[in-house]
């Protein structure tokens, strides 16, 4: 399974280390897919004291560059708190069904702002995914959404990786 992977992250990564570890990780993906794609799409400025309605409308305006970069025909995995969390194994597994059951051969992993996903983007996903009941900044969230992609593609390859 060589698919497109690629990967819709709102804001820029600021911070070298950040940067650093997506790109060490984007260049492993790389070598193991057809094609490895990283969006990032503008962030919008949230307030100090934003009501929950200004929330709710930076989110909505976040999930439209969202969609705009999403693919009429992409399995979408959504991070999400409130997503299923699985182990590296079954990540691997998920995907191997995906691209089996769903045809699917571009994933697009998507990871929201400070603030989260707007419903539109859980609506358009095939999977919510959670990396667990910590909350994590969304920088380092898009490592571990690259590591544990990563991962999956050397599970479902048969090839050591570090545990």
């Amino acid at each position: 399974m060589r698919p497109t992977i690629r990967v819709i992250a709102v804001g820029k990564l600021k911070e070298t280390f950040f940067k650093d570890a997506c790109g060490d990780y984007a260049t492993r993906l790389a070598n193991l897919v057809s094609k490895f794609e990283l969006v990032e799409v503008t962030d919008e400025p949230t307030p100090d004291g934003a009501s929950a309605a200004d929330e709710a409308s930076i989110r909505q305006r976040e999930g439209v560059r969202i969609l705009a970069k999403v693919g009429e025909r992409d399995y979408v995995i959504a991070c999400d708190l409130a997503g299923k969390q699985l182990e590296s194994p079954d990540f691997a597994q998920h995907l191997m069904d995906a691209a089996t059951f769903h045809s699917a051969s571009t994933f697009t992993i998507v990871i929201g702002g400070s603030l989260g996903l707007d419903h539109a983007v859980f609506e358009r996903s095939n999977f919510r995914w959670c990396f667990g009941k910590l909350t994590l900044p969304h920088q380092l969230a898009r490592v571990i959404a690259l590591e544990q992609t990563y991962r999956a593609f050397k599970i479902l390859r048969g090839e050591p990786y570090h545990k």
